[in-house]
């Protein structure tokens, strides 16, 4: 069981959303890690068969997945970012109008919808429409339709938006199990969703994939490039102004213990740190630290990672 991509690229007018992507997907949880706007749904879009590449190819145990047609499909599960349904559907209503559209038997489709009802926590509102849901039961109901068929390719684009954190820790799990021998691909900014299940991660930086391994190899790339120290509050804004500054924690005697990346230590009171798959993320997407940061200085009390 084998996922090419082979020198694939997308362009809409002048941007090139995906450059010459070549990439070797084998079963397991794959994470894809990238910013917003990095190409990360246009290339799943073109994993999914619903873009064509203008140059390359995607191919499954060999064989190009426009030639497959259906029986790709069927063995295909995808969740985009935004799913559509009509207002008037409840949850069981999708599900199984869903299931009838991959040709599913009715006899499994029920007993299937039914687990994933009970898997996923919907049990409740399963006679409730779906727009009247929280974001985050609409995203648990957009996961189900993509597990109905069982499939051996699942593509989840951003699955985990508006999911609280302890529905994150019980998807994770899933889709860890369900992965034992099917290909799982994740596209995700939020790094802790692929960190500690993903066998491989592959990211993705102005339509290019500029690094791929798994988590211990990428991780190790940052060593000596992560710092602590605890300053003064009060000294806070000077040390943002010199220093990539990725996390804060207040202390209880009032000081601030800042976490930084750099290529050495900045400060002769600096202490190397273990890195983390966050780390690296955030060395590669330095336009993202800014809005960690002000996203930090706006919490009150507490622990700030």
């Amino acid at each position: 069981m084998e996922l090419c991509l082979e020198q694939v690229s997308k362009s809409f007018q002048d941007n090139r959303a995906v450059d010459d992507v070549s990439l070797r997907i084998t079963p397991g949880v794959w994470g894809l890690l990238g910013a917003n706007g990095a190409g990360k749904t246009t290339l799943m879009r073109m994993i999914a068969g619903i873009l064509k590449p203008d140059k390359g190819r995607i191919t499954y145990d060999g064989i190009r997945i426009d030639s497959l047609g259906e029986a790709y499909r069927d063995i295909f599960g995808y969740l985009p970012q935004e799913f559509g349904f009509y207002p008037e559907f409840t949850v069981r209503d999708y599900l199984e109008y869903m299931a009838a559209l991959k040709g599913l038997k009715p006899g499994w489709s029920r007993r299937k919808i039914g687990e994933l009802l009970e898997t996923l926590t919907l049990e409740e509102v399963k006679n409730k429409k779906i727009v009247r849901l929280s974001g985050g039961m609409k995203r648990r109901v957009g996961i189900a339709q993509a597990l109905l068929n069982e499939p051996e390719i699942l593509i989840l684009d951003e699955p985990t938006s508006g999911l609280d954190p302890g529905e994150r820790v019980r998807f994770r799990n899933l889709l860890s199990e369900f992965a034992h021998d099917r290909i799982v691909l994740i596209s995700t900014h939020i790094v802790p969703d692929v960190e500690y299940i993903a066998m491989k991660n592959a990211v993705m930086k102005d339509g290019k994939i500029i690094e791929t391994g798994t988590t211990p190899e990428l991780v190790k790339r940052m060593e000596g490039k992560v710092f602590s120290e605890k300053i003064p509050a009060r000294a806070l804004a000077d040390y943002e102004k010199k220093l990539r500054i990725v996390n804060l924690k207040n202390e209880p005697d009032g000081d601030i213990t800042i976490r930084y990346l750099g290529d050495r230590p900045e400060t002769e009171d600096s202490v190397s740190e273990e890195p983390r798959l966050e780390d690296l993320y955030l060395w590669l997407f330095p336009q993202n630290t800014d809005g960690r940061k002000k996203e930090e200085r706006g919490t009150k009390g507490g622990k700030r990672r």
